[in-house]
């Protein structure tokens, strides 16, 4: 995989957010960034078979050009402490809820289904929502190259934490059990069509479930993973009816 590097008329800031969502959606283009500090106003791109024209039709759409090839490198060694992709730490989460939740059930006496799917929603919502909040700002980033929404509006990647802690305070709470459900069959089902939009292209991007913390993978395991809160919403409704 090779590194391009082109001369662009990007010119700060502003102008780099409006090429972004062009870039992140395209499937050969697995890196790229744009060096603002640079006199020439440099566009990294990092992906196989990419050409200035193909860049330039990239960004054509967002108002800006390809002004020439500044150069073209080998793709760099990845930094000795760049952290592996691995599903541990999610697996590992959703085993420790389980096993609470579990614990719990058998602490009440009885096992009760609908408390118990509360349950593990309300740990899943806070623990998740825990790690976007240690950096927002990175996981907004991460978001916005998959999820639908948050493509269009960047800032729903910064509300989407706080939402994700209302659902779970309000499940820990039983606080309006029947809008507690939608919301979240509505919140959730939308991004799982991010994810299946992202499979569908095998997009080879990173997913923020967990933040930016661990480097976790986009795979069938984001999208069981998504689809199981839509699924445990709609069967909580279903319940209560």
């Amino acid at each position: 995989m090779l590194v391009h590097r082109y001369k662009t008329d990007l010119h700060c800031g502003t102008c780099v957010e409006k090429v972004r969502p062009l870039l992140d959606a395209a499937p050969d283009v697995a890196r790229w960034k744009a060096d603002m500090t640079d006199p020439d106003k440099v566009l990294t791109v990092e992906g196989d078979g990419i050409t200035a024209e193909r860049v330039a039709d990239l960004i054509r759409p967002a108002g800006y050009h390809v002004l020439g090839e500044a150069e073209q490198l080998a793709a760099p060694t990845p930094a000795p402490n760049e952290q592996p992709t691995s599903y541990y730490p999610l697996l590992l989460i959703l085993l420790y809820l389980l096993g609470v939740v579990g614990l719990m059930e058998l602490a009440a006496g009885s096992f009760d289904v609908m408390r118990a799917m509360g349950r593990f929603m309300a740990g899943f919502f806070l623990v998740f929502s825990f790690f976007k909040l240690l950096d927002v700002r990175a996981f907004a980033d991460a978001y916005r190259t998959y999820d639908v929404v948050a493509a269009r509006w960047p800032i729903y990647g910064y509300i989407y934490p706080f939402i994700e802690v209302a659902l779970g305070v309000a499940y820990l709470t039983h606080f309006a059990p029947v809008a507690t459900n939608i919301v979240t069959l509505v919140v959730m089902g939308v991004s799982t069509i991010g994810v299946v939009n992202a499979l569908s292209a095998r997009r080879k991007i990173r997913c923020a479930c967990l933040g930016t913390v661990f480097n976790l993978p986009m795979s069938s395991v984001t999208l069981i993973e998504d689809a199981l809160m839509v699924v445990m919403a709609a069967v909580m409704l279903v319940m209560m009816v």
